[in-house]
């Protein structure tokens, strides 16, 4: 067995352990964040029927993926990084998700082009929960105001939210915000926990995981 499919099988079960054992309704979809790998360490995962995949750069994608996703009409792109307005077309002939949504402009963009495209996204909202001034993300003072914006004025697709702990943090605090809010939103996704925290994010309600170096190992770049 493939090493990426031999750590995917043993995350699945572990997934599957704590779910069983905390008696948990949802059981999280795992995103195999494969940027910076080839084809060569995804497609025995996709011959094993794991078809949620994530990145974060749009080239890469398009040079990735355009021919595989032909191949393969499960597959569900999940756009995992920080998206430029002037990127946007592209992200939405590409993907099925976006995790980054997080600014009026970008939101325009989705808007327009979903129109012109005629394809709904599915959308997260990007928080930045405690306003840290390196991280994208809407503040949290400011998540109603611009949910409503982007859901009643542009009618777009967010199912959820997402966010990013600081590395050096507890981060089950900043899940706990983050489920909390999307509860008074009336949201049911939350896109929480990477390879690092995953355990504690399935805690706490996440419903996608978004797991890269716990699948393919270490990146070179």
């Amino acid at each position: 067995m493939h090493t990426s499919l031999q750590r995917l099988t043993l995350i699945k079960n572990k997934v599957k352990e704590i779910i069983d054992r905390k008696q948990l309704k949802t059981t999280p979809q795992i995103v195999a964040v494969s940027k910076t790998f080839s084809l060569k360490e995804i497609i025995p995962l996709l011959e094993m029927g794991h078809f949620h995949f994530g990145e974060n750069k749009i080239q890469e994608a398009e040079n990735k993926w355009t021919d595989v996703k032909n191949k393969y009409q499960d597959l569900q792109l999940h756009m995992v990084g920080k998206l430029q307005s002037n990127k946007v077309k592209r992200a939405i002939k590409l993907f099925d998700y976006i995790h980054s949504l997080d600014n009026a402009k970008l939101a325009q963009k989705l808007y327009q082009y979903e129109k012109e495209l005629n394809k709904k996204m599915k959308l997260f909202i990007q928080v930045n929960i405690f306003g840290e001034n390196q991280k994208s993300g809407v503040l949290l003072n400011d998540l109603d105001r611009f949910h409503n914006y982007c859901t009643q004025e542009l009618s777009l697709n967010v199912i959820g939210l997402m966010s990013l702990p600081p590395i050096n943090d507890d981060p089950r605090k900043y899940f706990k915000i983050l489920k909390k809010k999307s509860e008074e939103l009336s949201l049911t996704d939350l896109s929480m926990g990477m390879s690092a925290d995953y355990e504690q994010a399935i805690l706490n309600g996440s419903t996608y995981l978004r797991l890269g170096t716990a699948i393919f190992g270490e990146r070179n770049t």
